[in-house]
């Protein structure tokens, strides 16, 4: 999926308070810094609800060890 397809529908995601977005803050030097997303509460309701009816399995986050949030699937 390009750019131009993704990031307006994590932004909009983002608006309905389904994701949380933030920019990262300390990237490693000569990388510019990304931008991460996170669902949210009420996000991982829709996403379950939207896989129930059609067997798909509900991926679920890991922890990280970094203490940095864990990017959007």
């Amino acid at each position: 999926m390009k750019a131009g397809t993704l990031y307006p529908i994590l932004m909009r995601l983002a608006d309905r308070g389904l994701l949380e977005a933030t920019w990262e803050a300390d990237p490693p030097i000569g990388r510019p810094r990304r931008h991460l997303y996170r669902i949210l509460g009420q996000g991982e309701l829709v996403v379950a609800a939207h896989c129930e009816g059609s067997g798909a399995r509900v991926p679920r986050p890991t922890a990280r060890t970094s203490g940095q949030p864990k990017q959007a699937w």
